[in-house]
């Protein structure tokens, strides 16, 4: 029954998460005070995510590099690049807008990446990796990269992001695998096919608040918003899309691909939210709240095309996961 109701929410999942963005824009009272439980949440999703990781797989993981250099590369060289070239076409004049464009490319991997590599069947453990080098390289990567693409210069309260960091990430995937390897992997047959359907349903209960959060500052429609909000989508969907030919051209497993493209392609845009309004004007920070309200869309639609694509291909999608490239 467990196990139906967990393949019935996957193949939801592309009509669940805008169903949750649209509910979070209805209940933006009720829903936006319930903020603090989404560390707590993402933490419970990573964990259900790690049970099927062990220590062997992130050593391996480790050992070849290269899928994780290129998710780097590719986050915070190639799409802010790539974002402030849209931004200078399609906004030469406008100065703010283009710095929330770049912000928004140059902000961490999202940790809901993670759970998208779950859900398809991707290399969690690599997953895992870039989201915990990327998040810990990101008080250096996120001011020196404002600088040099938009000339400016933020700080950044480097505990607070390491601590969001521990609590979502570092702890319970810990946890996770210590479990893996302890229980020889029975874990994630046992208990952790039990809690997938309750992660996938968390999941969707992160993106309604984080979209009742932020409803407030997309209340005035107007042409320009419409034409941020085009561009924003399509410079977000151009990012999952290079990291798939990436993957592609190197000629990477399924498993591989399926982790950088979600990993390349997703970003903490609480975070950068947060860095928005607290050093830039409210004009700088509507991308990346517009980015908010279209990245998990983008997620889910990714998610399938990936799933027929290799179903076309017939590769099984409960094949096992591999940490090799």
């Amino acid at each position: 029954m467990i196990e139906k109701i967990n393949q019935q929410l996957e193949r939801w999942m592309p009509f669940i998460t805008p169903a949750s963005v649209i509910l979070g824009i209805l209940l933006t009272n009720e829903l936006k005070s319930w903020l603090f439980l989404v560390p707590w949440i993402f933490s419970f999703m990573t964990f259900s995510g790690s049970l099927a990781s062990n220590f062997n797989h992130l050593r391996h993981t480790l050992s070849r590099p290269l899928p994780i250099l290129t998710a780097l590369i590719i986050l915070h060289i190639v799409m802010p690049m790539w974002a402030w070239g849209v931004g200078h076409i399609a906004f030469s004049t406008d100065t703010h807008t283009i710095t929330g464009l770049v912000l928004a490319m140059v902000i961490p991997c999202g940790v809901t990446s993670s759970i998208w590599v779950s859900i398809y069947r991707g290399n969690s453990t690599l997953a895992l990796s870039i989201i915990l080098i990327d998040t810990l390289l990101s008080p250096i990567v996120v001011p020196y990269s404002l600088a040099l693409f938009v000339g400016e210069t933020v700080s950044i309260d480097e505990w607070s992001m390491v601590k969001d960091l521990l609590i979502m990430i570092v702890i319970p995937s810990v946890i996770g695998m210590l479990l893996n390897h302890w229980t020889k992997g029975e874990i994630k047959i046992t208990f952790g096919k039990r809690i997938s359907p309750v992660s996938k349903i968390c999941m969707s209960v992160v993106v309604a608040i984080n979209a009742s959060v932020a409803t407030p500052y997309l209340v005035h429609v107007n042409g320009k918003l419409l034409l941020i909000g085009l561009f924003v989508l399509f410079i977000a969907a151009s990012g999952y899309l290079i990291c798939w030919l990436t993957g592609m051209f190197f000629g990477w497993k399924r498993e591989t691909v399926i982790a950088l493209v979600f990993s390349g392609g997703m970003r903490n845009i609480s975070a950068g939210s947060v860095i928005a309004l607290t050093y830039f004007s409210p004009v700088t920070a509507v991308p990346v709240v517009v980015g908010m309200l279209f990245q998990q869309i983008l997620a889910s639609v990714y998610g399938h095309v990936l799933a027929k694509h290799y179903g076309r291909h017939d590769v099984h999608p409960k094949e096992s996961r591999k940490a090799a490239v």
